[in-house]
């Protein structure tokens, strides 16, 4: 089976070029999820976003049709929604609009950063799911933006899939690629780029993120010379923590997820404290801001289902919201890429079909993360008691413990306090 790859570095440890790693955009990302509050608060930030907003693109290809929108409230409809961030360099500014980072991607570009937002039917539980860039899966044959069909392939590099549509219909192509992948169908879709990641940190008024050991990398820009200790990162800082893969884990392009993840989850703790979500000056800023730097599928349009959104997340308690990088093994014809790991996959994907919590094991945290020594213990998830079976003898309501993924399986809860540190 022939292989379609694109240029790219090793995988494992690799000397990167000076020319921008996107990672960072999927911070952005998932904290547009949450950027609108309940009720009228959402409402109005909602119809002031969009009058920012880029216009939407379709997520229905040849032979589909869009899912129907559920009724989101606080008690029933489950979301899938995927984030991309794009590596195009193309009206990025200062610093990305030389030659040398025009060739390296423009136009709508490659997805670098693959999120998947899994919101529970009940909305007691939310996963957020890493696909690496460099992950060879079977990609499905897409429309493009010359009115043409791209053909599938059996294999290939997951980041090439943007590419494959284009402007119009690359959004779709990887939510196509996603749900083949996963089982799942994806309803929403929203993709942003590198500027987006910069203004949202400063939107935000950073992120405070822990290091356990110093973390020094020359090639980001601007180069990271952190100690040890608490740190508030924000714009292009921030950006350069996220990308970083020098300085954390031991220099992977997957020690940099789970950085990433120690961001994410640092972020949700802080916009949970800080009240975020309810107050209106910040719910608007954030939107705003995010609107700006993001493509969203027609399916975001509608203002209510903004709104429907934030009123999901707003019930899943930390304990709840985990991030999970889908499980992979080194590819054995190229150690710049990596494939599915079968076994670890599957129960992934059966968790989120059934709609069931996703419990990570105890040694989980990933190749970059450590558990911060001043954490209290972690909460253990809340499982959903099951639905009531009118025929059933009278036994005792008490949920069954959701059984926890294997080790192979890195991730972090939002609840657990973690810090980055290089191995």
């Amino acid at each position: 089976m022939r292989r379609e790859l694109t240029p790219a570095a090793r995988h494992g440890r690799r000397r990167p070029s000076s020319v921008l790693r996107t990672g960072a955009k999927l911070v952005a990302a998932v904290a547009a999820v949450g950027l609108v509050s309940t009720g009228c608060v959402g409402a109005i930030a909602s119809w002031e976003v969009l009058g920012h907003a880029k216009p939407t693109v379709t997520l229905a290809m040849d032979g589909t049709s869009a899912k129907p929108l559920p009724q989101l409230t606080a008690q029933q409809g489950e979301v899938d929604m995927l984030l991309v961030a794009t590596d195009t360099r193309e009206g990025q500014g200062a610093g990305f609009d030389d030659a040398l980072n025009q060739r390296a991607s423009s136009g709508v570009g490659n997805n670098d950063s693959n999120l998947l937002v899994h919101i529970s039917a009940d909305h007691s539980s939310m996963a957020v799911v890493s696909f690496p860039r460099d992950l060879v899966v079977p990609i499905p044959a897409c429309e493009n933006d010359q009115g043409t069909t791209t053909p599938a392939s059996a294999a290939a590099p997951l980041n090439t899939a943007l590419h494959r549509g284009g402007e119009q219909h690359g959004l779709a192509c990887v939510a196509k690629t996603i749900d083949q992948l996963t089982g799942l169908q994806i309803g929403y879709a929203g993709m942003i780029t590198f500027d987006g990641v910069v203004a949202m940190a400063d939107a935000v008024g950073g992120v405070d993120v822990c290091l356990a050991t110093p973390i020094h990398d020359d090639y980001v820009t601007p180069a990271l010379d952190l100690p040890a200790g608490d740190h508030n990162l924000s714009g292009a800082q921030a950006a350069a923590f996220l990308r970083s893969r020098h300085g954390v884990g031991d220099a992977s392009d997957l020690a940099r997820i789970s950085n990433q993840q120690t961001f994410m989850a640092a972020l949700a703790r802080q916009t949970v404290s800080a009240h975020t979500l309810t107050d209106p000056g910040k719910v608007l800023r954030l939107a705003i801001t995010a609107s700006k730097h993001m493509t969203l599928s027609d399916t975001l349009a509608d203002p209510t289902t903004l709104a429907r959104l934030a009123l999901a997340v707003n019930t899943v308690g930390l304990a709840n919201m985990t991030f999970v990088q889908y499980p992979t093994v080194a590819d054995p014809a190229n150690d710049n890429l990596v494939i599915v790991a079968q076994d670890a996959a599957k129960t992934l994907d059966g968790v989120l079909q059934r709609d069931e919590p996703v419990v990570l094991g105890a040694d989980s945290l990933g190749r970059s993360a450590v558990r911060s020594p001043s954490a209290a213990p972690t909460p253990a998830p809340q499982a959903s008691a099951p639905a009531a079976q009118p025929s059933a003898p009278a036994q005792s309501t008490a949920p069954s413990p959701q059984a926890a993924l294997p080790d192979s399986v890195s991730g972090q809860s939002a609840a657990t306090v973690t810090c980055a540190a290089k191995r």
